[in-house]
């Protein structure tokens, strides 16, 4: 199938990665390192060893938006998650409930190999971390095909490579040596001439990519690790082996347990990283693979397993760009091993699927952005609607259009969405004064717009549900909203003359501007009024003082607070006779 031409100025990035991606795939076919007619392979690697947050999720959806716009071109494609479960356990996450220091004690076996938190439905460490991340992904609409690497290696498959990999163990540790002396990545960004964000130099100098395990060693250079036939951890040396019998000799550190045993049986132990993700690449043919900047800095995992991959495995690396780091509002920068960051499940409680995933889409993947759990979520919600609209209407430019388009919907369909999409900031105020009672909700929401009445709350699920998800879970409970049970008579008691006739005068207009819109004209009239000027008077710097004294002195008589929800919203939550009440009329 041909490529459809494609104008880097009106194209968004994910059609760019499309067509390099199709371009690679069939240069690969003519040159016959894939079968013609094959699928295409992207794929993302992710570790379950605690919770998988939303930067992780990047692993995921840049892969996934490149295959989904591949499919919609009508070509078959296979994205692969490799569970990273039979890496080894570096440390005991913080934050996990159900895990305590007792855990340490397990530091060192694979992933499937560690008991899952306390109360956990699930077998092992590994699959109960996986669950959560897959739910979220069936939300998402993300289309994938699972492999466990415990699976992959325990079951032998890879043992032709691992053999390879052990005959040309010197060749190996030659390329890896070419590296070995290059300084430390987080130095040498600091010394280049570009701009570095601090970001990435964080991730340099933490994330061990560059100095991780090879393999290297006293006893000699070898690829592969076995994990102990005694105490199941990977503090393993091995001391000899032989290439013609396959006779693999190791002593463990941990328990001081030694066995030989024939590698072309044993399937307990791995190659180590720097060896095994180049591996892969040849072994399941992936043209497309992202990773995150500690992955791409000088001497790290994607820069060494290029020349791997070519010069061993006689294979093809993928297409792989960097991706930038996922922030959080209010949060430094996401590390899964420091516990208590969002997951895609939490941010799945406050917003709709489309939602993020049109924060992933919209960005390049070198580009960072941050996902809001405070208050700028509400103008996150106002940005995405406001889009909505424009793709309506027609007036949306094409990058943006295309990443709407990939948000609401995938190759398969459409994803669910809600029929009524109100403001979420409305949807919120409304939750937040309410407490979540459903039959208050509906008689507010009903009377936002009389002319289109809310039959059900059906019609704004599922936003609503999120609304009052964020308002109950990210909003402290000194910022909700609580209505006064009584008037507040010392303040009524002092107001002055001009107070008091606009208190009067939004009194009197309620009954005739009982809606949203109306309400809103009326709280923001009745300073024009007072000062000589018609309802519909542009506002003067005077008059936006005027009217925001106004509106503080209402919230103070309503809630006992200078500031608030919306006042139009507060309003039709309070009830028009309560509003007169509290007002002392």
């Amino acid at each position: 199938m041909p490529i459809v031409a494609q104008s880097t100025e009106t194209t968004d990035w994910v059609s760019r990665y499309a067509d390099e991606v199709i371009a690679e795939s069939e240069r690969r076919a003519k040159g016959a390192k894939t079968e013609p007619g094959a699928p295409v392979v992207v794929a993302s690697g992710l570790s379950p060893s605690g919770p998988i947050h939303l930067g992780n999720l990047r692993e995921v959806m840049t892969p996934h938006l490149v295959a989904d716009e591949i499919r919609r071109r009508g070509y078959t494609v296979r994205h692969l998650i490799s569970w990273d479960d039979y890496d080894r356990y570096r440390k005991v996450p913080g934050g996990v409930p159900g895990v305590d220091e007792s855990w340490a004690e397990h530091i060192g076996k694979p992933l499937t190999g560690v008991p899952a938190p306390a109360g956990s439905a699930y077998p092992n460490w590994a699959e109960h971390f996986k669950a959560a991340m897959t739910a979220a992904l069936a939300e998402l609409g993300v289309e994938f095909d699972g492999i466990s690497q415990t699976a992959q290696y325990t079951s032998g498959a890879y043992r032709e490579q691992i053999l390879h990999a052990m005959r040309h163990r010197k060749d190996i540790d030659a390329i890896l040596d070419q590296y070995r002396t290059k300084k430390d990545p987080a130095q040498q960004a600091k010394k280049s001439q570009k701009p570095v964000d601090e970001a990435e130099l964080e991730a340099a100098e933490g994330s061990g990519a560059a100095a991780e395990d090879d393999g290297g060693g006293a006893g000699g250079y070898y690829p592969y690790k076995p994990y102990c036939g005694n105490c199941g951890k990977d503090l393993t040396t091995v001391t000899a082996y032989d290439d013609e019998t396959t006779e693999l000799a190791y002593t463990c550190a941990a328990c001081g347990f030694a066995e030989t045993v024939k590698l072309s049986e044993f399937n307990r132990g791995k190659l180590v990283w720097k060896v095994d993700w180049p591996m892969r690449w040849a072994y399941e043919g992936v043209v497309f693979e992202p990773s995150g900047v500690d992955h791409s800095s000088p001497g790290s995992s994607f820069v060494v397993g290029g020349q791997i991959v070519r010069e061993i495995f006689d294979g093809v690396q993928p297409i792989g760009p960097m991706y930038a780091f996922v922030g959080i509002s209010g949060m430094a920068k996401m590390s899964s091993s420091k516990g208590g960051v969002p997951t895609p499940a939490d941010a799945l409680k406050i917003m709709e699927a489309p939602l993020l995933r049109w924060l992933y889409a919209r960005r390049r993947p070198n580009q960072s952005f941050k996902i809001a759990f405070d208050q700028e979520i509400q103008r996150l919600y106002d940005e995405w609607d406001k889009l909505a609209a424009k793709v309506a209407e027609g007036s949306v430019l094409p990058a943006d259009s295309a990443a709407y388009s990939r948000a609401v919907s995938t190759a398969a369909g459409e994803l669910p969405r809600t029929p009524r999409p109100l403001p979420y900031r409305t949807l919120a105020s409304v939750a937040d004064i309410t407490a979540g009672a459903d039959d208050q909700t509906l008689r507010i929401l009903s009377e936002l717009d009389p002319a289109h009445p809310l039959d059900s709350l059906d019609e704004v699920r599922p936003r609503l549900d999120r609304a009052e998800a964020w308002i109950g879970t990210y909003v402290p409970a000194d910022q909700r909203t609580v209505v006064r049970a009584e008037p507040d008579a010392a303040l009524l008691g002092s107001l002055g003359e001009t107070d008091r006739e606009s208190l009067r005068r939004l009194v009197e207009g309620l009954d005739d501007h009982w809606s949203l819109d109306g309400l809103t004209t009326l709280v923001y009239g009745v300073p024009k009024v007072m000062a000589g000027l018609e309802p519909d008077a542009k506002p003067t710097p005077e008059l936006k003082v005027a009217q925001r004294t106004f509106f503080a002195l209402l919230y103070r008589l309503l809630v006992s607070r200078d500031t608030g929800p919306r006042l139009p919203t507060l309003l039709l939550a309070v009830g028009a006779d309560r509003v007169r009440a509290l007002l002392g009329h």
